[in-house]
């Protein structure tokens, strides 16, 4: 039997018609532009301060925001993290957040390649965007629930299908329980990561969708050889209030919502988090990051990589120009508060302990 029925003998009668998953993946961008499913403010980073230099002997021209990640030489700390694919709206979207990243040298996450398990024709709108931007380093995505049923050829030939530099399975075990379609089968996720990271040629990234991580967490993690996870804490855009919101009015699901509405730990939280468990995976940060300034303090911090979605995404839908000049001012951002903090490197700023909890 082919790896592809196989697959589809394991999924059995739950698979989505090609229309259902369309429609889930229109309905989560709908909804993700909406104010009212962010978390924002609370990713803490309003209780971080970075130490101000009043004399930092550098020319801003000496900023320097080159980076490590994943063994790798990488133009920027920053990356446009998941979120849209396998839906004809997301094409267009993702070809021109592929050729900003291309161009400025972002790290670029790609929406769930789920449908794609399913559907050979999926495969196309990678290989379309990976000719456009051949450059561009793309990770690719699914979610852990899908990983446990999936057997190790398949998402090689995910990997395959964007010449993918790494590969980013999500979790996200409240967004599961409250969506309309989910699947919140967990077990054996654990074994599932420790295969794939000791098989699949390219690095594994662990990440939340929201809902960060517990130093307990993060401490189980360390012997799954996964590269790096990426804590994607409380603070920007909640996967249970959009789910919520997807319920019927009235459903369990959707009065279940509004309990677990504010649920999750922040980003910044998770950070230090990850520092008290002595992981030994490098640790991305994303979830409510809305600034270079929260970018620099995240950095601050420990992180190697930071994500951005929601405001990409706002940028990315309003024209190519303005997705340009949005990733600039993040940038621009960044070098500031690392020229004010007297830091000529991403690694300076990393290693001076130059932050500090405010009001906490």
């Amino acid at each position: 039997m082919e790896d592809t029925e196989k697959f589809a003998s394991l999924q059995g009668s739950s698979r989505e018609s090609v229309q259902q998953f369309e429609n889930r993946k229109q309905d989560h961008i709908r909804l993700a532009l909406d104010d009212s499913n962010e978390a924002l403010g609370l990713g803490g980073f309003d209780r971080l301060q970075l130490r101000h230099e009043a004399l930092p002997e550098l020319d801003f021209a000496e900023i320097e925001i080159k980076s490590e990640a994943l063994g790798l030489s990488v133009a920027t700390p920053l990356m446009v993290s998941s979120m849209t694919a396998g839906h004809p709206d997301g094409v267009d979207l993702n070809r021109r957040l592929a050729l900003a990243c291309e161009e400025r040298g972002w790290l670029m996450g790609v929406g769930s390649q789920r449908r794609q398990l399913t559907d050979g024709e999926a495969a196309t709108e990678w290989q379309t965007i990976r000719r456009q931007a051949p450059r561009v380093r793309l990770l690719g995505n699914l979610g852990l629930s899908q990983l446990i049923r999936t057997p190790l050829t398949q998402v090689q030939r995910l990997v395959d299908s964007l010449e993918a530099t790494a590969m980013i399975i999500h979790t996200n075990p409240l967004q599961e329980c409250l969506q309309p379609e989910g699947t919140p089968q967990f077990k054996g996720g654990i074994a599932a990561l420790t295969e794939l990271a000791a098989h699949l040629p390219v690095p594994v990234i662990l990440k939340e969708t929201g809902c960060g991580f517990s130093s307990a967490t993060l401490s189980r993690l360390n012997e799954l050889g996964v590269a790096a996870v990426d804590v994607s804490g409380f603070g920007g855009t909640h996967w249970g209030r959009i789910e919520g919101g997807r319920s019927s009015e009235g459903s369990p699901k959707s009065l279940a919502a509004q309990a677990f509405r504010n649920w999750g730990i922040s980003t910044v939280d998770s950070l230090a988090a990850a520092l008290s468990a002595s992981t030994h995976f490098e640790v991305w940060a994303s979830g409510g990051v809305r600034s270079g300034l929260d970018v620099a303090k995240a950095l601050a911090m420990g992180a190697q990589v930071v994500g951005l979605a929601k405001p990409i995404l706002v940028a990315a839908l309003a024209g190519e120009a303005e997705l340009r000049l949005t990733m600039e001012r993040f940038e621009f951002e960044l070098k500031t508060a690392m020229f004010c903090t007297g830091c000529s490197t991403v690694a300076e700023l990393s290693n001076k302990g130059i932050w500090a909890w405010v009001n906490k």
